[in-house]
């Protein structure tokens, strides 16, 4: 499938169907404020922060781990009722510092914002998820292997929130990702998004984009599918991934969860029951072997199951501790990492 096909069905996605429900913002991502004038106080920027601390415990090694898996803070505000910023830094991500979010957001005309700077890449549901606002203490393959693309670019975004509710957004990046920022470029990444929301608790997500890590192109397609009621959330999202030329074999890639929310009287604000079923193929990152000039396989075909149970407390600070069961399964000529065979995972999850 071409990118022009892509984006041909999306537009008659868009214009075809009758779309009901409602489009949550983010309240720290950059936003327009409804006013023609601003105060002194509108330009007091908010500070925001994650800290997720947890210990590890493998049994097949009997060895066990603490880390702090992130220390995020971000700092939002306006400039103008029209144009917004943010900046973000992991000051502990696995124990390095990476800069992560660093862009101004413009609203020119209504339901339209224009992005640039250093972003995360709009393309599937959970790799595009915070840290605050993952359900399990360790991401999903697509999240973290297959899909997670943060890189340097420019997107423009349209909001439809009466009659029709959807988000489409796409963007062109440098694909060289966030530190070779000096590099010219003849050819460019995109990415497109598009959600579409049925009716209320209903998330429909159509997108694509293409990298090119080094000599290779990478072609990657997203559907995915969340529903919330009452409760209940249910998830389901297939990764489809294509190396030009055949260099690399074709990557399948689904994540699958379900999550019932149970409210307690004391203490906690509620207690949620969860479980995860992943599965991925044979996997490249792009880089070539300097030895064989092919592409190796860097992550191993593997399926998990993860089970899991979540206390959460309410605000004033949103806090989660979370206790994680993760059972791997690989071929017999899978080859598992260290870090990716079966474990207990501890968790605490502060966001402020």
């Amino acid at each position: 499938m071409t990118s022009k096909s892509i984006i041909t069905v999306f537009a008659l996605l868009t214009c075809t169907f009758p779309l009901f429900g409602q489009i949550e913002e983010g309240s720290d991502e950059g936003k327009k404020l409804e006013k023609k004038k601003m105060e002194k106080a509108d330009y007091i920027p908010e500070i925001h922060g994650t800290i997720r601390a947890k210990y590890e415990y493998q049994p097949e090694i009997n060895a066990g781990r603490f880390e702090v898996r992130n220390a995020r803070f971000s700092v939002t505000g306006n400039v103008h009722p029209s144009i917004a910023y943010k900046a973000e830094i992991d000051l502990s991500d696995e124990g390095n510092i990476k800069m992560l979010d660093a862009y101004t957001r413009l609203f020119p005309i209504k339901d339209i914002n224009f992005t640039i700077g250093q972003m995360r890449v709009p393309f599937t549901i959970d790799a595009h998820r915070s840290p605050h606002q993952q359900y399990f203490a360790n991401r999903s393959f697509i999240a973290k292997q297959v899909g997670n693309v943060r890189d340097v670019g420019a997107t423009v975004c349209y909001q439809l929130k009466k009659n029709f509710p959807l988000i489409i957004e796409a963007g062109l990046f440098n694909g060289s990702g966030l530190t070779n920022q000096k590099e010219w470029h003849k050819e460019m990444n995109y990415s497109i998004k598009a959600q579409f929301f049925f009716i209320k608790g209903l998330n429909i997500e159509l997108s694509t984009q293409t990298i090119k890590p080094e000599s290779i192109r990478i072609y990657m397609y997203d559907v995915g599918l969340s529903y919330q009621y009452k409760r209940f959330l249910i998830e389901g999202e297939y990764l489809f991934k294509q190396y030009e030329n055949n260099a690399f074999q074709d990557v399948h890639a689904m994540n699958s969860f379900a999550n019932y929310e149970l409210p307690l009287p004391r203490i906690f604000k509620s207690m949620s029951l969860l479980v995860r079923y992943d599965f991925m193929t044979n996997h490249s990152d792009g880089y070539i072997d300097s030895k064989t000039g092919k592409l190796n396989i860097n992550d191993y075909k593997r399926q998990r199951v993860t089970g899991g149970v979540t206390f959460n407390i309410d605000k004033p600070f949103i806090a989660d501790i979370r206790l994680n069961y993760e059972k791997y399964f690989y071929s017999a000529s899978g080859i598992p990492k260290e870090s990716e065979q079966d474990k207990i995972v501890l968790e605490f999850m502060t966001r402020f």
